[in-house]
């Protein structure tokens, strides 16, 4: 969970997506995301049968944003659900045991539920201001801590996080940083992951 790339076609400037998520792999992620807001469940599956293989070659998992659906017909290895999206026990049940289903937290109340609920992991945010999702709720330092400490599940803090604002995770017990335009709005997707990763190792994460 140290580096979890979160896709954002937006900037992809003639590139495809999969290529992209390569680069990322290829510079230190390790969690891929697929996160299209605008796409149809179609169309994140075609995207999906293009990601896919890039994420099994190199043994990273790989999950899909809200869409079960998607989820289920495209083979990935999990979704992400958040507050007002698809239950995270419906997922559960749906994509079966052996399925990656995370969920976003703002709160210790909804990570303890989201938990008890059968997440394997959270993410926290947003953590510093960004246009990526200007409706999430802001989630201090202290309470990403908080959250951290009530939970056993892995944390991924995300929101406004890239090689000059991670720090903000050190010493909070999260286990890595969520980050969508600091790797997919670059220009070279490997180099800033690779910046990245090697920000996350000095760092104290769980």
């Amino acid at each position: 969970m140290r580096l979890y790339a979160v896709t954002d076609s937006a900037w992809l400037r003639g590139r495809t997506l999969a290529e992209c998520v390569r680069q990322a792999i290829a510079g230190g992620a390790t969690f891929v995301q697929l996160r299209e807001k605008h796409a149809s469940t179609d169309e994140l599956v075609a995207l999906a049968d293009t990601i896919i293989p890039v994420c099994r070659a190199a043994g990273v998992p790989f999950v899909i944003d809200d869409d079960v659906e998607a989820a289920l017909r495209s083979g990935a290895d999990g979704v992400h659900v958040g507050q007002s999206d698809v239950a995270c026990a419906d997922a559960r049940r749906a994509l079966g045991a052996r399925a990656i289903v995370g969920v976003s937290a703002q709160t210790v109340e909804q990570a303890r539920a989201a938990q008890a609920a059968g997440a394997d992991y959270l993410g926290v945010g947003a953590l510093i201001p960004t246009p990526t999702k200007p409706d999430a709720a802001d989630v201090s330092r202290e309470e990403l801590a908080a959250i951290c400490a009530a939970v056993d599940i892995p944390v991924v803090g995300i929101g406004g996080l890239n090689v000059d604002t991670v720090d903000v995770l050190d010493g909070t017990g999260a286990a890595g940083a969520a980050v969508v335009s600091a790797l997919f709005a670059a220009s070279d997707v490997e180099a800033a992951a690779r910046k990245l990763r090697e920000r996350l190792g000095s760092l104290d994460l769980r």
